[in-house]
């Protein structure tokens, strides 16, 4: 007769998704992972971890590889549907207690803002000298443009010129040939 299938190992893995600490009871750290349904490996970020809480591993351990949440900070048992975290109410406020200020002499008036002249000026300076700046680059721009256009023109009546003198050379050639000639 045939040994029964040994159970499975299962280790208890915890980790915190937004407000819920959750549980889940899975053979290895990617079947934790997939359980979760994250690809993210949060045990390496330090995000999850093998879980020492004696109540999660027993509720984990009743439901394999199925996560079970709690609210974070509670003490409440893990289950499939948990409630909403508690929050406390706030602390009361008692009304403020209301200084008696003695009356002072009116404020000095205030002094005149300072003399902006001075700094329109410079900012004027500067923007004439960037836009000048501007120009020149435009201007050196259409030259360089100009002297590529004369550059090309010169080429390709270099290479015409060349083509030209290259066959007549080639004509002669064969004229000096036909003559008797042995160059």
């Amino acid at each position: 007769m045939g040994k029964a299938p040994a159970p499975r190992r299962l280790k208890v893995y915890q980790a915190q998704f937004g407000f819920h600490d959750s549980v889940v009871a899975a053979p290895n750290q990617a079947a934790a992972l997939a359980a979760w349904g994250t690809r993210q490996n949060l045990f390496a970020e330090g995000r999850a971890k093998v879980s020492d809480d004696p109540d999660a591993t027993a509720a984990a351990l009743a439901h394999p590889e199925v996560p079970l949440r709690r609210a974070v900070g509670s003490k409440d048992p893990f289950s499939l549907e948990p409630g909403l975290p508690q929050v406390p109410a706030p602390a009361r406020r008692g009304k403020p207690a209301l200084k008696v200020v003695a009356k002072t002499a009116p404020a000095a008036p205030a002094p005149p803002p300072p003399d902006r002249s001075a700094l329109d000026a410079a900012q004027k300076a500067l923007t004439a000298i960037n836009a000048r700046r501007l120009e020149e680059e435009k201007d050196l721009e259409r030259r360089r443009e100009a002297l590529e256009a004369e550059a090309l023109a010169a080429r390709q009546a270099w290479a015409k010129a060349r083509k030209a003198a290259e066959g007549a050379l080639e004509a002669a050639r064969r004229a000096y040939r036909a003559a008797g000639g042995d160059a």
